[in-house]
This record gives C-alpha cells, sequence and structure tokens, in this order.
C-alpha cells in the first residue's frame, strides 16, 4: 500500500487528507481493522517512535498512552503492586500474572487516567492477548504494534463493534535521515531528531550529590525519552520506570512543572488509604470514578461532597480529605525524576519539584541563571545532570 485515504484531516473540514510515502515506496503499516485517522496516525507514529526508544534503552517491553500528540502516560514493563492494580483498576482481573506488555499499558494508561480517556496507543512488542484484554475494556481510539497474536487480533476485533483501529508497524522501517513538513505552504526541512539517550547524556551531574542509583539513571532516560515526542514546553516526572505527571505545550516552563507536579500528586494521592477507601456506588463507572476521584482530590471537592451531590456516587458521604492530610501523605513520596526538554531559568521549578519527591532532574542547562537552580538542587540535596542537548518538539 502505497497511499491510504483518511476521513478528513485535523478537522472535519479540512478535505481531502492522505498518508504516503514522498518517493512512492510502499507505506510502513497496515490497517488490520478500523479507519483511522489524521490525528489517530500523529498519536501512532509519535507514539511508536517513543516505545521503541523506550525498549531500546531499557531492554523491557513498553507502551504509551497518547492525547493530541502528547503522551499522557507511559511506562516499561515492570510488574504492579497490589496498590497500583487498585488505582489503575485492574484488581479485577488476574494482574499479578500478567505480561511485561500488558503491565506496561496498565501503567501508561493508569497514571493520568483522566488524560488517557480515549488514548491512542502504542506498544513496543507483539501485542498479546493480556495486554489485549486490557484494552478491550478501556475507552481508546486505537492501537500500533509491531504485531498482533491470533488471540489479541480476534479480541481486538470484536472492540467498537469491528471499528476498532488496529495498525500493525513494520519494526525494522527507518525513516529518510531529513524530515519535511508544510506550514502556510512554505516547505521545512530539518534533521530527523535521532539522538540516543543512554548513561553518557547523563553523566555530567553539577550538583554536590553526585550519586545516582541503577534506577534513577533509568528513570532519567525514560523522561528524556517521553519529553523527545512530547509537545514542547514540557517536563516530565517519572518514578520505578513510568510517566507519574506529563507538563506538555505550556508556553513557561514554571507552569508545566506545576502542571506535571500536580499529575504526579494525584497519582500518589489516590493510593491514600483515605482514596482507596471511597465507598462508590456499584453503578458507577471506571471513568465516572475517575472523574469523582479527581475532584475528591483537588480544590473544589465539595463538588462532589455536597448535599444532593455525594449520594449520586457514593453509597455514604466521605470526609473531606484536607489539606494537612495530603500534604502529610505526600511528604511520603519520595525518589522521583524530573526530565525538563530545556533548561529551567529560574530556581522556583526546582521549589516545586522538591514539593512532589524529586531526588533527581536532567536538564540540559545553559541559563544564565544555572547557578541558582543549582544551589536549590543543593538546598535539597537533588542530583542534577546537565544533559547538553535540548529536545525541543513541535
Amino acid at each position: 500500500m502505497k497511499e491510504l485515504e483518511l476521513k478528513y484531516g485535523c478537522n472535519p473540514n479540512q478535505k481531502p487528507s492522505k498518508i504516503y510515502m514522498e518517493d512512492g515506496s510502499e507505506l510502513p503499516i497496515k490497517v488490520l481493522s478500523g479507519k483511522p485517522g489524521y490525528i489517530n496516525f500523529l498519536d501512532a507514529f509519535n507514539g511508536w517512535q517513543l516505545v521503541r526508544d523506550l525498549k531500546k534503552a531499557t531492554g523491557l517491553p513498553a507502551a504509551t498512552s497518547f492525547k493530541h500528540v502528547s503522551p499522557a502516560g507511559a511506562s516499561i514493563g515492570l510488574p504492579l503492586t497490589e496498590t497500583l492494580a487498585k488505582i489503575y483498576w485492574v484488581e479485577d482481573m488476574d494482574w499479578q500474572n500478567f505480561s511485561p506488555l500488558a503491565c506496561a499499558y496498565a501503567r501508561a494508561r493508569g497514571a493520568d487516567r483522566m488524560s488517557s480517556f480515549g488514548d491512542f496507543i502504542s506498544l513496543s512488542d507483539v501485542c498479546d492477548k493480556d495486554t489485549a484484554l486490557l484494552i478491550k475494556r478501556e475507552v481508546s481510539d486505537g492501537v500500533i504494534a509491531p504485531g498482533y497474536t491470533e488471540e489479541a487480533l480476534e479480541v481486538l476485533k470484536q472492540k467498537k463493534k469491528g471499528n476498532y483501529n488496529v495498525i500493525q508497524i513494520d519494526p525494522e522501517y527507518v525513516p529518510a535521515p531529513l524530515e519535511h513538513k508544510q506550514v502556510f505552504g512554505v516547505t521545512f526541512e530539518q534533521g530527523r531528531q535521532a539522538l540516543a539517550i543512554d548513561d553518557e547524556l547523563i553523566s555530567n551531574i553539577v550538583t554536590e550529590n553526585k550519586e545516582l542509583s541503577e534506577e534513577a539513571k533509568r528513570d532519567m532516560k525514560v523522561s528524556l525519552i517521553i519529553l523527545k515526542y512530547t509537545q514542547s514546553n514540557s517536563v516530565c516526572y517519572v518514578k520505578d520506570g513510568q510517566a507519574i505527571g506529563v507538563g506538555a505545550g505550556q508556553q513557561s516552563r514554571v507552569h508545566c512543572t506545576r502542571l506535571a507536579g500536580q499529575k504526579a500528586d494525584n497519582w500518589f494521592l489516590r493510593q491514600s488509604p483515605k482514596v482507596l477507601n471511597l465507598p462508590f456506588k456499584e453503578s458507577i463507572s471506571r471513568a465516572e470514578r475517575d472523574n469523582a476521584i479527581d475532584v475528591y482530590i483537588g480544590d473544589e471537592y465539595m463538588d462532589v461532597l455536597a448535599d444532593g451531590n455525594w449520594e449520586k456516587t457514593f453509597t455514604e458521604k466521605p470526609a473531606v480529605f484536607t489539606k494537612e492530610e495530603k500534604r502529610a501523605w505526600l511528604d511520603q513520596m519520595t525518589d522521583v525524576t524530573l526530565g525538563s526538554d530545556a533548561f529551567f531559568p529560574f530556581s522556583d521549578n526546582i521549589e516545586r519539584a522538591y514539593k512532589s519527591g524529586v531526588k533527581y532532574i536532567a536538564q540540559p542547562g545553559g541559563s544564565v541563571r544555572d547557578a541558582d537552580v543549582i544551589d536549590t538542587c543543593n538546598k535539597y540535596n537533588i542530583a542534577m545532570a546537565f544533559t547538553g542537548i535540548r529536545l525541543f518538539h513541535h
């Protein structure tokens, strides 16, 4: 197949629309089910590169959950804990025997379930039945992977009455070293972003604390790979091989840091006994529970706790999760890694990151205020690496 006609472009009025190879060669993909759209393919091709790079850097299967051409979540395939199984809504499945790929998607989808609703999924490995069964129960637009087992494909083809988008990509495909795109009829050309994210890139530790555990090195690489395919400005909080907060597309870097930090905080607050024991009605769906939890742990908690409202969601009225209780719980979050696609221009980013348990930072460096940023890291005993490389993505 040399070209594929699409229903429309970014919006329904943008017609005609298609994908094709400029040199007339075969497309590196096959559509096995559904009819993917323009934005689906933008998510799919960016997401595939991300999971491919994660697999190469860590040796583990990887998955990502994309929305609007940025990852809502991404992870490598480490086993789930009982608590994670509960907050990712898979405790009713055989999660202890999940394949590494299924664990990767459970983590990628589960870290920020609000943002992942209606995602496009990318998988680094052949999709197995475990992963397909997990995908089947979520609201999702489609999936791209290098292959599918017969059992997995049978499961996925049942989703959306047979209209779920399933794409197979050639894992051996390598694009040309130069890429082109048009804006307002003008063609842009640049060398492809082929930077290798490896131990050498994070070897320049500029803080007094120069200790990096193997897990910290891994999480630094995971954060930088995620940022490589996230709309700039962007920062990413990572813990245990998975993104727990991604801040994308903000003009101000500290707003990225705050946004992603709040997402990371929410991920950890969801693990508190007060949230785990919320008395939901059996009729409340997973998506409705996600929405209710997001409000409950936020500043507008009375929207779900006010008389006349709580009865719609809970069997009994939950107690308020006070600001002091939340802070006490968040103070237990440690060993978090923060990556940034460009330098931190002010130390306020570090102050905010520290509140979310950040102990390790990877960023390019190069600000005129680098000394202030380093001093603030030293104040909190944070180890920070300067990569010397910016990772803008637009």
